[in-house]
């Protein structure tokens, strides 16, 4: 499983520059993607907006163009705008929505073709335990990470007779740049019944990413997962209570979880 081609979204910062830059090391070939036009080293930079389908598309043939083939698909680019759903703006949902789950669909159909033709490949979409519950104040960047892995669910079986597996990761709290760029709603600050509870959660927020697992945590997952033959639908990873409870969300009956997560967010 060495010297694959890996095609990688949003490599600038966080898991992503971290991911790159470890795979690299292990002798891959890997092209990092980022809004922004940065200079290439061991990972070669590509500017992408995965917002864009044509600038998905482009970015695909490029590496087709130059290696002739695309192993490995990670679609790491995201964002995360906090609030209330309720007060939450049209052009925010779409914002979230559009960046997390329709950049990942934008990416996979710019490559899938490439695989199938190969009859062979690997898409790692980054999820979250947010994905798996769903987190106060954090409604739409939850939704977006559900849909992900309903995507990827079906996905998967669509692919299989094509030789291509499908997974995802699910993240717990990490220390990157992801709480200083979220982008939190006034609307919700400044309502009299929101935002008390808003504050406080964000509070709890902020200090468990800020005390976070590392990105080289992180970098060293997506190692494992690029390079295994057959790796597992969900990965979890992560600070062992949060990828705990995570898992026993799955059976716990749900007025528990939420109850837990209430009390945890400081909104109870």
């Amino acid at each position: 499983m060495k010297n694959q081609i890996i095609l990688l979204t949003g490599a600038s910062s966080g898991f992503g520059k971290a991911s790159a830059e470890a795979l690299a090391e292990r002798g891959h070939i890997v092209y990092g993607t980022s809004r922004r036009e940065l200079p290439s080293g061991k990972v070669r930079m590509l500017k992408l907006d995965v917002t864009d389908r044509n600038s998905c598309k482009a970015a695909a043939k490029q590496v087709i163009d130059e290696q002739g083939r695309i192993d490995v698909l990670i679609n790491n680019a995201g964002i995360g705008i906090g609030g209330a759903v309720e007060l939450a703006t049209p052009e925010e949902m779409e914002k979230q929505m559009g960046t997390n789950f329709g950049g990942c669909v934008n990416m996979c159909n710019a490559v899938l073709p490439y695989m199938r033709a190969a009859r062979c490949g690997k898409i790692i979409s980054f999820s979250s335990i947010a994905g798996v519950m769903s987190i106060p104040f954090q409604g739409f960047y939850s939704a977006s990470k559900y849909a992900i892995e309903g995507y990827s669910l079906a996905l998967n079986m669509e692919v299989h007779p094509f030789g291509i597996k499908v997974c995802v990761i699910e993240p717990g709290d990490f220390a990157t740049n992801f709480t200083s760029s979220r982008i939190n709603s006034q609307a919700t600050l400044e309502d009299k019944d929101y935002g008390p509870y808003f504050k406080r959660a964000l509070v709890e927020i902020e200090k468990e990413e800020n005390n976070g697992c590392k990105p080289s945590m992180m970098a060293k997952a997506v190692c494992r997962i690029v390079e295994r033959r057959n790796p597992k639908f969900h990965n979890k990873v992560g600070e062992f209570l949060q990828v705990s409870m995570a898992r026993c969300s799955a059976w716990m009956p749900l007025a528990w979880v939420q109850r837990g997560l209430r009390f945890y967010y400081k909104i109870d």
